[in-house]
């Protein structure tokens, strides 16, 4: 008896032992600071992650910029020195350039267009990250970004006397600028406000969201009230890291994770709102273009907007049929 009991022990303690051998672990960094809505679907997913995977699957975040910025982050995923990131779309144009393409300057009227868009298309770009080493568990809506200033800003010959601030791992962003006739100051973002304390840069250009999370908005005191581009972010992991995890476990993480991700992009608006008007309370002050100016904005994108989807390295299929959405919604609508 005793000898029976001593050998069920130990097959337990085995089996227990391959459990926890086999067990993985995601180690994925994010600038979104701990306590934000995104920190928090993301640690309720992992927690159910885990639930439903018995401990085989793990997810541990490194919020708050704790890891470095965007193009840092993504080159320890390179390393394996960490498996996933939840990054903005743009930090990943080096690794898939169609992922830029709803970040076409001036390209959405509003955010029907993006919803009608996105349905076609998100898919098609998760699978084309995918077939670039990175799994897309899902994409999530930041907001429209507009530009912010020390001064205001209603035309194109106002902006061009300022000193505008381009991402500088964005070449669609730098393009842009250039587009409007300006010379850009590339910053790293998280040398973005440090530059506006020193009068280095002094146009910048985020979401209301960003611009509060970030301390922007304590240095900037207008926005012009023009929505320039579509952000939005994505949670990513190391393809070879996801192919470690067996294939039911990997459903499981791909739907849990899918599922989160749809609450934080649905959230997304209601707090964009929520910062225009926390923006707005703190004495920011929303500049309307006048439609004269919001026109030549607009002529000067189309016009250069071939030379724009080049640059970027757009695929010229899926910029048609981008395109060719954008004017199946506006015939539906009316615009």
């Amino acid at each position: 008896m005793k000898h029976t009991f001593l050998k069920s022990l130990t097959l337990a303690l085995a089996l227990l032992g391959t459990v926890n051998a086999n067990a993985v672990t995601l180690k994925i960094a994010t600038l979104s600071p701990d306590g934000s809505f995104w920190m928090q679907k993301m640690r309720s997913g992992a927690d159910e992650i885990e639930k439903q995977t018995a401990g085989r699957v793990s997810l541990k975040f490194y919020p708050g910029g704790v890891m470095g910025d965007d193009e840092t982050v993504l080159r320890k995923i390179r390393l394996h020195q960490l498996q996933g990131a939840a990054v903005t779309s743009g930090a990943l144009n080096g690794v898939y350039p169609d992922i830029q393409l709803y970040n076409l300057i001036l390209l959405f009227q509003n955010e029907r267009e993006v919803d009608y868009v996105r349905q076609k298309m998100d898919t098609e770009l998760m699978q084309g990250l995918e077939q670039r080493g990175l799994v897309a568990l899902g994409f999530a809506d930041v907001g429209f970004a507009y530009m912010m200033s020390t001064v205001p800003i209603r035309t194109l010959a106002d902006v061009r006397a300022q000193k505008a601030w381009a991402p500088d791992n964005n070449k669609l962003a730098v393009s842009a600028l250039q587009a409007f006739d300006i010379s850009p100051i590339p910053l790293p973002m998280r040398d973005v406000l440090m530059g506006l304390q020193t009068g280095m840069i002094n146009v910048v250009s985020g979401s209301p969201v960003g611009a509060l999370a970030l301390q922007w908005h304590s240095k900037i005191r207008y926005v012009t009230d023009l929505p320039m581009l579509y952000l939005f972010g994505a949670l990513v992991i190391d393809k070879s890291a996801f192919d470690n995890i067996s294939a039911p476990d990997q459903q499981i993480v791909r739907d849990v994770m899918a599922q989160a991700i749809k609450e934080i992009d649905q959230r997304s608006r209601q707090d964009n709102q929520e910062a225009i008007t926390a923006l707005k309370n703190q004495g920011i002050e929303f500049v309307k273009p006048t439609p004269e100016a919001a026109e030549e904005f607009k002529n000067k994108i189309l016009a250069t907007n071939d030379q724009f989807e080049k640059t970027a390295g757009l695929s010229p299929e899926k910029t048609a049929k981008l395109h060719s959405l954008l004017e199946e919604i506006r015939a539906q609508t009316g615009h």
